[in-house]
């Protein structure tokens, strides 16, 4: 294949602003491209950088909304685009709405558009009737119009916008999400990082990764807790992350043991991660799930519910426990292997022989150039 001269458009990334999991499918993704191609990575920041290959553009974009900000940054991102568009860009990859203004005034080029989400799912699978909702879901719609290429994340995902966006099934093209499998396996010993959280060494220990919002799910784990002490007393319950329903969240968990640990740092994550015995995704909508790929990496027991990129790529009872959207069957899921160590460890270890197999940056970039090159 000829070297191909790639332009991202992204308003986070790892090396600059990082805002949830966007970030690191973009870059990871731009970073295994960069092995063979040269890739220019435009994003919010300061300056210019070169990192593992990628060349980063920054920009520091104004406004008093998420609209008017994400307008201003798209015309930053083009003003510096072309500074670097001699010789011009093969191919320019446009990852969700925050770009869309940027991909107009260059529809004429070769465009590809990634949703990795949509508005629609983010808010629970409802339509809104505020006027940002209205605005995003319009700039959507737009993208998957005017762009020559989309990709999804998941079936679910193609699904999704399709019927959403009337885009035609010819148009889009299912490229996963990936994952640095090694990233997430740290060798730790489960017993003394449980008793850093205060926590016995034999206790089985559940764990919540992720953004604390309604799309997630937080509140259905909090609410199948007592169903899970029912059967197992002892159990702890760790929610690592943060996000608009925290404080609700901690009022109505007074008197079960639950504690919110809020961000954490990626080396602290990943030694919990470790450490945890169960991970639980009770997410209501997920196009993908990054958390699912980061758990099979260290190996760790999956629970999650039946929807979106978790139903998809879990086969059940063989890599994780698939669930209903409700707490009575997550309890369920939770308590069906809380009591087996050897399934658990059966389960993970199977998820990660997945990833090794399908997720890895490298099978999943070249499935992207697939798309570049038709």
């Amino acid at each position: 294949m000829e070297t191909l001269k790639i332009a991202f458009f992204c308003w986070e990334s790892l090396y600059s602003e990082r805002v949830g999991g966007l970030a690191r499918a973009a870059t990871h993704l731009a970073e295994t491209l960069a092995r063979d191609h040269e890739v220019h990575f435009f994003t919010r920041g300061e300056g210019e950088a070169e990192v593992n290959g990628v060349c980063y553009h920054y920009c520091r974009p104004f406004g008093e909304n998420i609209v008017e900000y994400c307008r201003d940054m798209s015309i930053k991102m083009v003003d510096s685009f072309r500074q670097f568009d001699k010789p011009r860009f093969d191919v320019l990859h446009f990852h969700d709405w925050h770009a869309v203004e940027a991909m107009h005034v260059l529809k004429d080029r070769n465009t590809v558009f990634t949703y990795h989400s949509t508005e629609y799912g983010r808010n629970g699978n409802n339509f809104g009737d505020w006027w940002e909702f209205h605005e995003i879901s319009g700039k959507e719609w737009y993208a998957g119009l005017i762009a020559k290429k989309v990709t999804t994340v998941s079936n679910t995902l193609k699904n999704e916008v399709m019927w959403l966006y009337n885009i035609p099934d010819w148009k889009v093209s299912v490229v996963p999400n990936g994952i640095i499998p090694e990233e997430f396996y740290a060798d730790v010993e489960p017993g003394d990082v449980k008793k850093d959280y205060g926590i016995h060494p034999l206790t089985p220990v559940v764990l919540f990764a992720g953004r604390l919002v309604f799309q997630k799910g937080p509140d259905l784990l909090l609410d199948a807790i007592p169903l899970v002490l029912k059967h197992r007393w002892d159990a702890k319950f760790l929610f690592a992350g943060d996000g608009d329903m925290r404080g609700w969240l901690e009022e109505r968990a007074k008197g079960l043991p639950a504690r919110f640990l809020g961000y954490l740092p990626d080396s602290e994550f990943v030694r919990l991660l470790n450490a945890s015995d169960i991970v639980v995704i009770p997410s209501r909508n997920e196009p993908f799930g990054l958390v699912l790929l980061e758990a099979w990496s260290a190996e760790r027991c999956v629970v999650a519910t039946d929807v979106g990129g978790l139903a998809e790529n879990i086969e059940n009872f063989v890599d994780g426990i698939k669930v209903y959207v409700n707490p009575e069957s997550i309890a369920w899921g939770i308590n069906y292997v809380i009591d087996d160590p050897v399934g658990v460890g059966m389960l993970g270890r199977r998820g990660r022989e997945k990833v090794n197999g399908q997720f890895r940056w490298e099978v999943v970039a070249d499935k992207m150039l697939d798309v570049y090159e038709v």
